[in-house]
């Protein structure tokens, strides 16, 4: 399976957009799956998230700028199968640096190429900031599809309608006109509220085919992994939000290989019906003889 890649955004803060990323990373690479995450965000908190020290110069900054290779900036983290490219503070500068620069829209694509055909992973995971900012306008330019953490709240759904209505443009404008939703993941669940479940019932109702089922609860233990440095899974591998995320990388995966085996079957060339050979023709009669 070629390398996949996905931008997880939401220009709504405190979504668990980020535990999201790192703890789905976390669980597909304890999978066996090979992942790296690149922390597209100045307040890199999938960067502490993870164990790793913020280190200056050391974001994806210069490759979006100065054309330094990306893969120059892979750590390996403490996690099997799981690689990350960080970010720090001084990332927030790109706002301002990239719109200046020739072809602004496409940095970050003309920087991931180099590892999407190396194939040395099996999916990209790009954490992109809290905003519509040039970072995350170049995250979903780059990226083929997007996955939308949202949280179980009113405000939510406003938000996701914007963010919807900027994928289709970045569509339509031919700016990445294959960039699809590859699914909405509810967070922050508390079943103890009419509200929560009214917010799930209403994105089910709207975007029923794009919602994954698995819905991860607001916890404790979620809220507390990343001052540890660890995803959930190993903080507390058996807490109620490791279990939810182990669900959804399963759900997760199993939307992939579907759509690989769909993708297969279209491209496969159509196969023309036999055509039985024709008959010989049958030999004129001779001419009658010339009296």
């Amino acid at each position: 399976m070629p390398t996949q890649t996905f931008a997880f955004a939401n220009q709504k803060g405190g979504v668990g957009k980020t535990t999201t990323v790192l703890s789905l990373a976390a669980c597909l690479a304890d999978a066996g799956q090979r992942v790296l995450v690149i922390d597209f965000d100045p307040q890199a908190n999938a960067t502490s998230g993870l164990g790793q020290e913020k280190l200056e110069g050391h974001s994806v900054y210069d490759a979006l700028l100065h054309g330094q290779p990306l893969a120059t900036l892979i750590r390996q983290t403490e996690f099997p199968n799981l690689d990350l490219i960080p970010s720090e503070e001084d990332l927030a500068a790109a706002e301002v640096d990239v719109p200046r620069a020739e072809r602004y829209l496409e940095r970050f694509k003309m920087a991931i190429e180099p590892i999407k055909a190396a194939g040395t992973y099996d999916f990209i995971f790009v954490d992109c900031p809290p905003s519509l900012g040039i970072l995350t306008m170049n995250a979903l330019v780059g990226v083929e599809r997007i996955v939308i953490a949202l949280q179980c709240e009113y405000y939510a759904l406003e938000g996701l309608t914007v963010i919807l209505r900027v994928v289709e443009h970045l569509r339509s404008s031919g700016a990445n006109p294959t960039l699809d939703v590859e699914g909405i993941v509810m967070t922050m669940f508390d079943s103890r509220t009419n509200l929560a479940h009214q917010v799930v019932e209403e994105v089910h109702k709207h975007f029923a085919d794009k919602v994954f089922k698995t819905i991860i609860p607001r916890t404790v233990r979620l809220s507390e992994a990343p001052s540890f440095g660890k995803p959930i899974i190993h903080y507390d591998r058996h807490s109620a939000g490791a279990t939810a995320y182990m669900a959804l990388a399963k759900e997760f995966l199993k939307r992939q290989r579907a759509e690989q085996a769909a993708a297969v079957v279209v491209a496969e060339p159509a196969v023309p019906p036999a055509v039985a050979p024709a008959a010989p023709a049958a030999p004129e009669p001779p001419s009658p003889p010339v009296a």
